[in-house]
């Protein structure tokens, strides 16, 4: 992936984020993906891992049902080998990184990482 294409998939993402299309989100993923969040563990318990596509779709789901007022913005961009960070700002005005890897064009892993310091970094109430 070159710095361009991971722009336009950054914006894409933030884009359907805001707008709170899931259907778009899950054209970027596996169906096999597995995605790793502090948050996952606050919204379903367990170990905050989320097993494929339909679990992810679920979940994504419900933490926009908790959150009516979410909202990114883009900061930065980082390309990797296989993989982007997306390092974004949250409605809480809150610091983000999604760590993606990718299969080809999809996303075959993810990881939400959030400064230490927040208690609540999913901004639910």
């Amino acid at each position: 992936m070159d710095h361009r294409s991971a722009r336009e998939f950054a914006d894409h993402w933030a884009k359907a984020w805001n707008a709170r299309d899931l259907d778009a989100l899950m054209t970027h993923l596996a169906d096999d993906v597995t995605f790793r969040s502090p948050v996952a563990v606050q919204v379903l318990g367990g170990d905050g891992v989320i097993r494929g596509k339909a679990a992810l779709r679920a979940y994504w789901a419900e933490g926009l049902r908790r959150i009516p007022d979410l909202r990114f913005e883009v900061l930065g961009v980082y390309v990797g080998l296989h993989a982007l960070v997306i390092n974004y700002r949250n409605q809480k005005g809150g610091l983000v990184n999604e760590v993606l890897v990718f299969d080809g064009p999809l996303v075959v892993e993810g990881y939400g990482t959030y400064l230490g310091d927040d208690p609540n970094p999913a901004g639910a109430r």
